[in-house]
């Protein structure tokens, strides 16, 4: 049976609902960064960490577990060889580039950071940032029901969590496409579940 470590208010998120969406058979250590099971697993102490049944090191960085999960089921993923795999994989780097990388700094001058490093102002230029680039995508999302069409794939994992993040972390949007398209991820019985957890 494999195993997800970390809490579910962190990344972790992203790969339970996958593990949801695919009805897998996991369990759940809600450990937080840097806790001794986190480091048994993770030296760097990050999470989420993905043990599996399999022979070898736990897998780390929501991102890898995703495509990992997605390839091994067939599943929420193009195939390596299908240039749709690649428009994919431009969705997902453009995401973590554009979107997550915004919560994340702000996260980290909030309350990652220790305090002398922490630069508050940032902030500003952040939600400025992640404005700006949420309008890109609501255009490139304006007629499709997910990032790549009528079929969900990682990136919409990804963006559905940064979407949830954002409200959290005060980076407001309201864009008709975005709010349309997190209804539809939120609709899902996957997501709800795992909100359950």
């Amino acid at each position: 049976m494999m195993e997800v470590i970390g809490a579910k208010e962190s990344r972790a998120f992203r790969v339970l609902w996958m593990l949801e969406e695919l009805d897998a058979k996991y369990c759940h250590r809600p450990a937080k960064p840097h806790s001794p099971y986190v480091l048994e697993h993770n030296p760097t102490g990050k999470i989420p960490v993905l043990v599996t049944d399999e022979e070898g090191e736990a897998l780390t960085e929501s991102v890898a577990i995703l495509q990992y999960l997605a390839d091994r089921n067939g599943r929420f993923s193009f195939p390596i060889s299908d240039r749709r795999r690649a428009i994919q994989d431009g969705w997902t780097h453009r995401i973590l580039d554009e979107i997550d990388a915004c919560i994340w700094t702000a996260a980290k001058h909030s309350f990652v950071l220790p305090e002398d490093r922490r630069v508050s102002d940032i902030k500003n230029t952040l939600r400025w940032e992640f404005a700006r680039s949420i309008k890109r995508i609501a255009m490139d999302l304006d007629n499709s029901t997910y990032v790549m069409g009528d079929e969900m794939t990682v990136p919409d994992f990804i963006l559905g969590h940064c979407l949830m993040w954002a409200k959290r972390a005060r980076f407001d949007y309201n864009e008709p496409s975005i709010v349309a398209y997190f209804e539809r991820l939120r609709a899902r019985p996957a997501f709800r579940r795992t909100m359950e957890i």
